[in-house]
């Protein structure tokens, strides 16, 4: 088998890791942000393929790891768990793109009903790594200026670094707030998934409330008008909200790509660009990043 090295410990990265692991390669991961710094951190982590191109490639990739993030929600140590809720759409919006990814989805009044996996990132990122150190694998920090000369084979994940170390002009950011309110009892996540999506994702110690889809955008400070006004619209969904104790705000770079570039070039394969669904695609992706090592 071949020594692999991973670029990048995000939630792909980490997955692609795991996986490559599984199928018994040496693999050493190396990253600028560990795991808790990273975009995916940031992310509310509902499984949901947004920002992604109705591509028949990404619709397996996400039915994948949703198989995958069912049989692990069985586990209490991942941090993922299986939440019904709804997306708002339109009356008379047809059925998405994605439907043959979930077991079903169901008309409701004001848009449709499904089941779906939330990561609840903190505990999810370290069981990701915690499986790596597990399976014989490495983390370690490092600051790349380019791809490593080391291993037989190097899997990029960095994500939007990939600008950088891929010199791909086509990953650019989309900049993602969020803000952290208290739990009230909250079950059910909600979705507006238009040009400015609005979800309201309940974890066990709080309910992460955005967003923001912000192109082009590279501040990772977060804009104090932009969190009211977030609130104010959730609140319209979950009335609770607007009286919700504010717990702590996160800006995240989504690396958007006009389409997600998996694929092999010589002895490196790329594995980036997944924009706001990384965790949603991450398994299906591994899996071919896995094939591809070969």
């Amino acid at each position: 088998m071949s020594r692999v090295i991973v670029v990048g410990a995000g939630v792909v990265g980490l997955t692609c890791a795991v996986r490559l692991l599984e199928a018994g390669h040496r693999v050493d991961v190396v990253a600028r942000d560990l795991p808790l710094e990273t975009t995916s951190a940031v992310a509310a982590a509902l499984w949901y393929p947004y920002g992604t191109a109705a591509d028949p490639r990404v619709a397996a990739w996400a039915a994948r790891s949703y198989e995958v993030f069912d049989s692990l929600a069985a586990g209490d140590a991942t941090g993922v768990r299986m939440v019904e809720g709804t997306e708002v759409v339109a009356p008379g919006t047809p059925d998405p793109w994605w439907v043959d990814a979930v077991p079903t989805l169901t008309r409701v009044p004001d848009g449709w009903s499904l089941v779906a996996p939330v990561a609840e990132t903190p505990i999810y990122l370290r069981w990701l790594a915690g499986r790596v150190e597990e399976l014989g694998g490495t983390l370690t920090r490092l600051n790349l200026r380019v791809l490593p000369e080391g291993g037989d084979v190097v899997v990029n994940c960095s994500g939007i670094g990939s600008r950088l170390l891929a010199s791909d002009a086509a990953v650019t950011p989309v900049r993602g707030q969020v803000v952290h309110v208290e739990q009230h009892g909250l079950e059910r996540w909600w979705l507006e998934a238009g040009g400015s999506p609005l979800y309201v994702v309940p974890r066990t110690e709080d309910i992460v409330v955005g967003g923001t889809y912000e192109e082009g955008d590279w501040s990772r400070t977060a804009s104090p008008e932009t969190a009211e006004a977030t609130l104010a619209r959730a609140a319209l969904l979950v009335p609770e909200l607007a009286s919700a104790r504010v717990l702590r705000h996160r800006v995240g770079l989504r690396p958007a790509r006009p389409s997600v570039r998996v694929e092999r070039d010589g002895r490196v394969v790329h594995c980036y660009g997944h924009g706001g669904a990384g965790v949603t695609l991450s398994w299906g992706c591994a899996d071919d990043v896995v094939a591809l090592v070969g």
